[in-house]
């Protein structure tokens, strides 16, 4: 069975987070995106770990399950030089021993989502696997709280502890990190981080599992390539739509060439702000090959349909309006992945009109302009005035030259493959 997981949100506990995360607006929110299971995130909180106890029922030691969702327990620690770490527990024993343990090195650890502590990378690797559970870098390459802002390599953070996987994160996918060795061994994960259970948040980049059954140790099995078990595609943001993908300033988002942020000393020279190095020019930096491992699975560059929608509407993305059709687009197709990859573009039109029909096919054809992050701002989609104008009939006849594109994703090859794995 092909299940999409997506596998490190957080928890109203955490900072900056909405009070709306809570377990069942959670499981009623993944069903209308189309996953099958969500990690818990935050779970190393006491108190998270109640609330999920009080609406999840027990599939086995590691799953549970809210309203037809399965809920893996994962949590992300801070470690000392401000590097995030993803963990995923094998059951509620293991959780609760490694929020003993690491009790001795948090002053937050029963109060904050993602607790804080006092010991390195390697440690906190040490401590997971001795507990069982698997761990890997979050977000490896954003430059406020990843590993890549800190370390140069893998084995300078973990030096030669046992890690299991490399969470991507929203500036980057499976071909930008391809471009370092070291990584060629591990498993990608593509998660959304989301802190809102809205659908433009929660599941903006999942991973599809072949598994037997929705379960930890199935999940286990795939991410280990165990069994016959495996990831067989990563998807998520177009890379440059994330928050970090160029370099930019962090308070008024002027881009700027890395040798010319290098040159000002990391200071925006029209507001003196800080200007933090994107995630495609540290990657640049660290690339040491061009070849991809054989096993590699594809990925596949999504645009949240709700995103799509409130650009045709101009409006914003938690409207009633954008909602209203995205509900009714659910209703019909079934998830957001159908909608925008299987459905025939003449049966959107004809249930919510040719406009967001035209977008859905440009997002399809790689015509959509982007507009790339930096700096902590999204990165932007805009519709070419050449498909706003067309009729549907004569969408196939254009050509869009927009913003300029660092790189070409293989697109429809990605489209076809996971036609044949709905």
């Amino acid at each position: 069975m092909f299940v999409d997981a997506d596998l490190h949100i957080h928890s109203r506990y955490s900072k900056a987070v909405s009070k709306l995360m809570t377990f069942p607006i959670l499981a009623e929110n993944a069903k209308l995106k189309g996953l099958g299971i969500v990690g818990t995130g935050d779970i190393l909180n006491p108190k998270w770990e109640e609330e999920l106890l009080k609406h999840a029922q027990k599939v086995d030691e590691g799953t549970y399950e809210i309203k037809g969702i399965k809920f893996l327990l994962t949590a992300e620690v801070e470690d000392n030089k401000r590097v995030h770490h993803l963990l995923l527990f094998p059951n509620i024993e293991a959780v609760k021993e490694m929020r003993e343990r690491l009790g001795r090195y948090s002053n937050d650890i029963n109060s904050e989502g993602r607790p804080h502590l006092t010991i390195n990378a390697a440690a906190i690797a040490d401590l997971a696997n001795e507990v069982g559970a698997l761990i890997g870098p979050s977000h490896a390459f954003t430059p406020w709280t990843a590993l890549y802002k800190e370390y140069d390599s893998l084995k300078e953070a973990y030096d030669n502890v046992k890690i299991h996987f490399l969470e991507l994160g929203l500036s980057a996918d499976s071909y930008m990190a391809d471009k370092i060795k070291a990584h060629h061994k591990l498993v990608y994960l593509s998660n959304s981080d989301a802190h809102s259970p809205q659908p433009h948040r929660l599941g903006r980049e999942f991973n599809r599992f072949e598994i037997k059954e929705a379960t930890f140790e199935e999940v286990k099995k795939a991410i280990l390539k165990r069994a016959g078990r495996k990831i067989i595609l990563n998807a998520g943001l177009d890379p440059r739509l994330g928050k970090y993908h160029l370099t930019a300033c962090s308070r008024c988002y002027t881009k700027y060439r890395l040798e010319d942020a290098k040159r000002l000393g990391w200071r925006c020279e029209l507001c003196g702000g800080i200007i933090k190095k994107g995630v495609y020019d540290r990657i640049l930096e660290l690339a040491d090959t061009d070849e991809k491992p054989k096993d590699r699975p594809p990925y596949l560059h999504l645009a949240p349909l709700a995103e799509i929608i409130a650009m045709v509407l101009n409006k914003g993305v938690e409207t009633k309006s954008v909602k209203s059709i995205w509900e009714r687009l659910l209703k019909e197709f079934g998830s957001e992945i159908r909608i925008l990859v299987d459905a025939p573009i003449e049966a959107i039109a004809e249930l919510i009109g040719n406009d967001i029909a035209k977008a859905i096919w440009a997002f399809r054809n790689e015509k959509l302009i982007v507009v790339p992050g930096g700096g902590g701002k999204y990165g932007e989609i805009k519709l070419p005035e050449e498909v706003k104008k067309a009729k549907l009939e004569d969408l196939e006849n254009i050509e869009v030259r927009g913003e300029d594109v660092y790189y070409k994703p293989k697109q429809s090859s990605i489209l076809s493959f996971l036609k044949k794995t709905d």
